[in-house]
């Protein structure tokens, strides 16, 4: 992490171009620093799918998580959408991992091996 010096020591607004991105030191409207971020978030994924089904922290209630979709947040947040549908359940999605409300294991199995994932079935 960068020093309190570093933190507060950057540019922030320019007559030139306004406000700067505290990162990349570029204008605000040219900034790619969330770019990048999804690139490499991307790019550290191996293709495969895991679903598990999780209850730590939600006061015995299940969750099946999905994790490791390679698809950019807007794409993910409507392939969310369609998993909840099809199980007629809520759910949500926090940090690029999808979360449906309840045991759907198999059924989200068999959704996403039709539509051309590979998947697996992970933990106990």
């Amino acid at each position: 992490m960068a020093s309190l010096r570093d933190q507060l020591g950057g540019l922030v607004y320019s007559t030139d171009q306004g406000k700067t991105c505290p990162d990349c030191r570029e204008a605000v409207a040219a900034c790619r620093c969330e770019d990048s971020e999804e690139q490499d978030r991307l790019a550290a994924l191996d293709g495969i799918v895991r679903i598990r089904r999780e209850t730590s922290g939600r006061k015995g209630k299940g969750v099946t998580t999905i994790s490791g979709v390679p698809l950019p947040q807007d794409e993910l947040k409507a392939l969310a959408k369609t998993l909840k549908k099809r199980c007629g359940t809520g759910g949500a999605l926090k940090e690029s991992v999808i979360e449906i409300q309840g045991d759907h294991r198999d059924t989200l199995k068999l959704a996403l091996s039709e539509m051309g994932y590979r998947v697996k079935l992970a933990g106990g």
